[in-house]
């Protein structure tokens, strides 16, 4: 009888990563890496990461998702945005754009946001093995979500308002409180999330409207809107380098991938007062 062999991947071996590189990495070697950078037994870490820059990993993004949890331990966090950001009003679509005409189609038939079910866009295969991760929180936001695994998963995720997506009482909120770290994983700092919180502590912030299709007590699907402000990212890269400049972040290796590891706390307080000075704006919202 003829033994069938398993194709390996048309691509490359993992998520298009090279062959090319040195080392095969492995969970062992990416918890080491991480240790090195400074991630610690205990740590609640928001972690933003991308699987091709870390390159070949033994395992693949479960191996990553386990070399964070051995190194953060029992008593530490590991949090990751789980975002869905096709759960939106099709109105404010731009890449691409689509025909007004299907906007109230969109709006009608747009599956609802189920936290155990509805799989994060753009976010990652590392996220999204963590969102799956046996004993995984996610937070109800039906476009900006986080995914938890780890001793205070239920803390980090437990109320996310609608009005309220990168606020004091987000998931942000609950990290800073928390004095968690964040991990940028072969990402820039136009990926970091917790700077959103810095915008919602301007003065006055600029607002704009939103919608999202929610589930229902019945388990139909309901198109609902609110207000919440207008983020914007064009300005995190500068800030995120004005804040390295300050000597916070450790810069390292995780595989292939350059990593940054800095206190969230002190980004968000940074970033808070370097958006008001960059824009001219009154002294900001001091945290409450």
């Amino acid at each position: 009888m003829r033994r069938l062999r398993p194709k390996a991947p048309v691509n490359g071996p993992w998520y298009g990563s090279s062959v090319s590189q040195v080392n095969a990495h492995t969970a062992g070697t990416i918890a080491n890496d991480l240790w090195v950078l400074g991630l610690t037994a205990g740590d609640i870490v928001m972690v933003h990461s991308s699987l091709r820059r870390i390159g070949f990993v033994v395992g693949g993004p479960e191996a990553v998702v386990h070399a964070l949890l051995r190194v953060v331990g029992p008593f530490g966090t590991v949090v990751v945005p789980t975002h869905v950001s096709d759960n939106s009003d099709p109105a404010q679509w731009l890449n691409p754009p689509v025909p007004q005409e299907w906007w109230e189609t969109i709006r009608t038939a747009q599956p609802a946001f189920d936290p155990e079910r509805t799989p994060s866009r753009w976010m990652g295969v590392i996220a999204e093995c963590v969102r799956t991760w046996p004993g995984s929180r996610r937070s109800e936001h039906p476009q900006v979500s986080v995914a938890a695994v780890g001793r205070r998963a239920a803390y980090v995720t437990e109320t996310h308002l609608l009005a309220d997506a990168f606020g004091d009482g987000s998931p942000l909120g609950r990290i800073y409180e928390a004095d968690g770290r964040v991990l940028l994983l072969g990402c820039g700092h136009d990926s970091n999330t917790s700077l959103h919180l810095a915008e919602t502590r301007q003065t006055d912030p600029a607002r704009t409207a939103y919608g999202a299709a929610v589930l229902q007590p019945d388990g139909t699907s309901r198109w609902v809107t609110w207000e919440d402000i207008d983020t914007d990212t064009s300005d995190f890269n500068d800030l995120g380098a004005a804040f390295e400049a300050t000597g916070h972040v450790a810069i390292g290796r995780v595989g292939e991938a350059t990593a940054r590891l800095m206190p969230q706390r002190a980004l968000v307080d940074f970033g808070t007062q370097w958006l008001a000075e960059r824009h001219g704006r009154a002294e900001s919202t001091p945290h409450r």
